[in-house]
């Protein structure tokens, strides 16, 4: 019953997080500079300057009068709050605006086409990380010292080093043909290619390996290191704990006692990750999805950031908002799925 009631609070917490959330960054965005409207008027004294003695006049004409037309138009002449309430209840958490940089275009008709591209890239991504890492941490704490340890150790602090968009270009030089003598062999950009409906299946699916490799190996790399040596100090810590000395002292085998009682207890740190499943397959990776050019979520976040589009913008941090605060929520759940001795106490 306590378990019941925490999660219940922790779901009607969402509301005014994300209301707060969403209410500080909406006002942001009403007073960053360089906002839709001082783009159409750059772009139209850039247009004047350029059209000579008739464009000087036209440039002339662009009064204040006008710029107010166009805060009409985009409805920035409202006061803010009722701003706010449009965009979250006319609007439906801003879904239903248009973008001011792709015309036609409304924000949920942009997050459908690029969600299905990060949905698999992110879930492929998130997957392989916890299925390498975990067995790998695990392998290190039961071999703690040995060659295979240090070895293994160098390789996981060689790749921390690296940052995951730098690994990725030294990838595309390396095996993507861009640099002359060296293999090509891996896609150098995309997602597919143009004619990916007319190929066979087992073509598609060859296609699709070899675009999402060098991506996803870079994912896997950016969350390598972290997450194996997270899981190797977590087993090894429970590994020294007095149950585990206790349960040898009882006549339990060692296997029993790593296996069957400091394993589980090793996982709870491992588990605070879990929850972010929901926000790596909406908003994938916004670096290596930048790097290898992938037609992703992520990579239309720093669209919208870089071209001011905070129409498209705000409906994607609403999303991801929700998905995170439910994910914190997933990762409570996990620990009691976990250790069902965890109390959460206020």
């Amino acid at each position: 019953m306590e378990r019941f009631e925490y999660f219940i609070r922790r779901l009607l917490l969402v509301i005014p997080t994300f209301l707060g959330i969403t209410i500080l960054c909406f006002a942001l965005t009403q007073f960053v500079p360089g906002g839709p409207v001082e783009q159409i008027m750059l772009q139209m004294r850039a247009s004047g300057a350029e059209g000579g003695a008739q464009g000087a006049e036209a440039l002339a004409s662009y009064t204040e009068e006008y710029r107010k037309q166009i805060e009409a138009h985009f409805g920035f002449d409202k006061p803010l709050h009722v701003q706010y309430y449009d965009w979250l209840v006319r609007d439906r958490l801003g879904l239903m605006r248009e973008s001011y940089k792709f015309s036609n275009k409304k924000t949920w008709e942009l997050i459908v086409d690029r969600f299905p591209v990060s949905l698999i890239f992110g879930m492929t991504g998130f997957l392989l990380s916890y299925l390498i890492c975990i067995p790998l941490g695990i392998a290190k704490a039961l071999r703690h010292g040995s060659r295979f340890d240090f070895y293994s150790s160098t390789i996981v602090f060689v790749g921390y080093a690296i940052p995951a968009f730098a690994f990725g270009m030294l990838l595309k030089m390396l095996v993507s043909g861009t640099v002359d003598n060296l293999w090509d062999i891996f896609p150098v950009s995309g997602f597919e290619v143009d004619d990916f409906d007319q190929l066979s299946l087992g073509a598609k699916f060859r296609d699709r390996f070899m675009h999402m490799f060098l991506p996803v190996l870079c994912y896997v790399i950016g969350n390598f290191a972290v997450l194996t040596i997270l899981m190797k100090n977590s087993l090894l810590d429970q590994i020294g704990s007095d149950y585990i000395r206790t349960v040898l002292a009882k006549g339990g085998t060692p296997r029993l006692a790593i296996w069957g009682h400091a394993l589980r207890n090793a996982l709870i740190p491992i588990a605070t990750g879990f929850g972010g499943i929901l926000t790596v397959m909406f908003a994938g990776s916004v670096i290596i999805e930048q790097v290898f050019e992938i037609p992703g979520m992520g990579r239309l976040s720093i669209d919208v950031v870089i071209n001011r589009d905070y129409a498209v913008f705000m409906g994607i941090l609403s999303l991801t908002s929700i998905l995170a605060l439910i994910g914190n929520i997933i990762s409570d759940l996990c620990y009691v799925l976990i250790d069902p001795r965890i109390n959460f106490q206020d």
